[in-house]
């Protein structure tokens, strides 16, 4: 059986965004997933349940739906994220407590994420959470190629120096943390909490057996508490 990876060597702490740092059933990724199939309804001229179809199609095939349609229709990056990320993030509320463990891991704390950088910082100011992390890497910086993609995951190493044999990653997405998990670093899988409703697709919520995920948590703010008390 595989060694469960523990903490106490980790010095960099690198967490996804999306459905990560903000609990599953605020749902707030609804809004982006709705606009992500109004871009593309009006982009190629087809009906709503056609775009749905091939924003979740582009969605499993290339990590993300942006990708799909810059691959397969030559969308334009700027357009398609300045259009999909104007949302309301006013669901989302401060989480002092989630800081407060945050603040207390010790090394460097960076994000990760799919979305872009204006996104991440509305996310982390409403959250409460923006002055504890130094860096925000995002689908620019990734050069638009998106987790799980290993050249996204080599090109977050190398452009923050990070050593993955003494980092954690925290993802609410288990195929994300393949490769991050194949290059040494700590997993841990973030899942709903199981008392609300949640509107992921049901891909989306499995793996959480998976050999390459380490740790699985429904509260990650308990989670991080419990790793800087133990410390």
């Amino acid at each position: 059986m595989t060694k469960i990876r523990a903490f106490d060597h980790v010095d960099t702490w690198v967490f996804d965004l999306d459905n990560t740092l903000y609990p599953h059933h605020v749902n707030l990724w609804q809004q982006v997933d709705q606009r992500i199939g109004e871009f593309i309804g009006a982009y190629l001229k087809v009906s709503p349940e056609q775009a749905r179809f091939i924003q979740k199609d582009y969605y499993r095939r290339y990590g993300t739906s942006m990708r799909g349609m810059m691959t397969e229709h030559g969308v334009h990056a700027d357009d398609y994220l300045a259009y999909v990320h104007q949302i309301d993030h006013s669901p989302l509320e401060p989480n002092p407590a989630m800081g407060a463990a945050i603040a207390k891991l010790p090394g460097r704390k960076l994000i990760l994420t799919n979305g872009s950088t204006d996104h991440a910082g509305a996310v982390l100011n409403r959250l409460g959470l923006a002055a504890h992390f130094e860096a925000v890497f995002d689908i620019i910086a990734a050069e638009l190629e998106p987790k799980p993609a290993p050249q996204t995951y080599h090109k977050f190493l190398r452009d923050h120096s990070v050593d993955p044999a003494r980092a954690a990653m925290f993802e609410d997405l288990a195929r994300n943390l393949v490769v991050p998990h194949q290059l040494g670093m700590t997993t841990v899988l973030v899942v709903p909490d199981g008392t609300r409703e949640v509107v992921r697709e049901d891909w989306e919520l499995e793996g959480r057996d998976d050999p390459y995920v380490d740790h699985v948590t429904d509260d990650l703010t308990w989670f991080l508490q419990e790793l800087v008390q133990n410390s």
